[in-house]
């Protein structure tokens, strides 16, 4: 896989499972791609770590969201997302372990630009991490995010 990053893609992945962050870290290490990974472990964390951005004029390329979060969920930080013009081009994937059609609707309807369900079994997990990679830094056309 070949990148058409010429700088490291970096991702913010909010997730408080310290099991998923383990699965998502040895995914990102598999890719060919260079990868900055930065960790938020509840919402208002990553709008924290959003807002530092924005002051350095570098925002991440990805946002891997878990939905199920403490002090500010899923649901809500897509909502505080929105209403930031400069964050709310980043291209966001709500990655759960929820497959409740009432989720994967909520979800889009708040913008999320994608839907994935966590696998159970490591291996898979990290596939899923390396499909991912493979669409959203090689294949898809994204309006910049930096500055």
């Amino acid at each position: 896989m070949s990148t058409r990053f010429e700088e490291p893609v970096e991702i913010l992945l909010v997730e408080d499972n310290p099991g998923d962050v383990r699965l998502v870290e040895i995914a990102l290490r598999e890719l060919s791609t260079d990868t900055e990974l930065d960790v938020a472990t509840d919402g208002t964390k990553a709008l924290e770590t959003l807002s530092g951005c924005l002051r350095n004029e570098s925002v991440p390329d990805l946002v891997l969201l878990d939905l199920n979060l403490p002090r500010m969920g899923g649901f809500e930080f897509l909502d505080e997302i929105q209403d930031q013009p400069a964050l709310a081009r980043i291209p966001i994937l709500v990655l759960t372990g929820s497959n409740a059609c009432e989720d994967v609707a909520e979800s889009y309807e708040r913008a999320a630009n994608a839907y994935l369900t966590k696998p159970a079994d490591p291996a898979a997990y990290i596939e899923m991490v390396e499909a991912v990679a493979d669409f959203w830094f090689d294949r898809v056309a994204l309006p910049s995010t930096h500055a």
